[in-house]
């Protein structure tokens, strides 16, 4: 075989079966509600990996080995305050995590709130978050998964914005551009880790809303966006994860959405740990705190 055709053909057989594949979540002419601007894209490494002023929003892809695949994948929103991304910290670390446990993770590099670069910021993480989880149950055959057990997992604000998905899955918040955009945008289930729910005076995040709605929220934003108010019969079963001493986003934004779940009679399991703080990740270097994953596969397996 010629060299140079072998070369090709083993590149891309190493892209097709690669673990981690990024994909864009828009072609580049049709990202909506994008305003064209000097505004770039920031990645700082420090301790973790920071993203922020996303342009072009996309998912990786983590793939378990097919010999270990339950079927089952996780669209993981990283945490930041709607301000930055903790990309590897809550999105590429949990990933990984996840597929040793069989589990598919993507993680989505959605759109921060952006006066400059954007129009109607309030929608746009929406928008990406309802293209993610329909762009994967699309894949669901070259992903090995089972188009029915796709859950949404967010973290501090990306918990935020997965309870968002979760209840404003049917929302008409962008036309569609292809067939991807004819599926469900609703996740099998919802796993929510120190998430900010709420907007009001005194249990929210205000960074969040801040950065989310702006310091002057249209009228109606407030209500619109506190997702415990937004709950239904059909919001997806949540797993609902959180530390009685975060200072940053309290307690009550987990108790608030899981009292509204069981009133309206969704399937949720809640976790409070004694101790933790904001932005613990998978807990790991704490002997109580990193059960909490363990905790999260036993209640998936009771989703069969």
């Amino acid at each position: 075989m010629n060299k140079f055709i072998f070369l090709t053909v083993f590149a891309m057989s190493v892209n097709v079966f690669s673990q981690d594949t990024i994909m864009p979540l828009w072609p580049k002419d049709k990202i909506p509600n994008h305003v064209v601007s000097d505004e770039k894209e920031v990645h700082e490494i420090k301790d973790i990996l920071r993203i922020s002023k996303v342009q072009e929003p996309t998912i990786e892809v983590y793939l378990p080995s097919k010999k270990n695949a339950t079927g089952e994948a996780i669209v993981i929103f990283p945490g930041g305050g709607y301000r930055i991304l903790a990309y590897d910290w809550e999105g590429t670390d949990i990933a990984k995590f996840l597929n040793s446990k069989g589990i598919a993770g993507i993680v989505v590099k959605y759109r921060l709130p952006s006066a400059i670069s954007q129009t109607k910021q309030e929608d746009v993480p929406l928008i990406d978050a309802q293209r993610a989880l329909r762009m994967v149950r699309s894949k669901a055959e070259d992903f090995n998964i089972d188009p029915n057990k796709i859950g949404a997992m967010g973290f501090s604000a990306g918990g935020h914005l997965a309870s968002t998905l979760g209840t404003h899955f049917n929302e008409n918040v962008y036309s569609p551009i292809d067939e991807a955009d004819n599926l469900s945008a609703r996740p099998d289930f919802m796993v929510l880790c120190y998430p900010v729910i709420t907007f009001n005076e005194t249990s929210t995040h205000q960074g969040s809303q801040n950065n989310l709605l702006t310091k002057k929220p249209k009228s109606g934003a407030v209500e619109r966006f506190s997702n415990e108010k937004q709950i239904t019969a059909n919001t997806p079963p949540t797993f609902l994860l959180h530390a009685t001493d975060d200072k940053s986003v309290p307690v009550e934004n987990s108790l608030v959405f899981y009292k509204k779940l069981v009133e309206n009679n969704v399937s949720a399991s809640l976790h409070i740990f004694p101790k933790g703080g904001h932005g613990f990740g998978l807990g790991l270097k704490d002997n109580y705190l990193r059960t909490w994953p363990e905790l999260l596969f036993g209640w998936m397996e009771s989703l069969d």
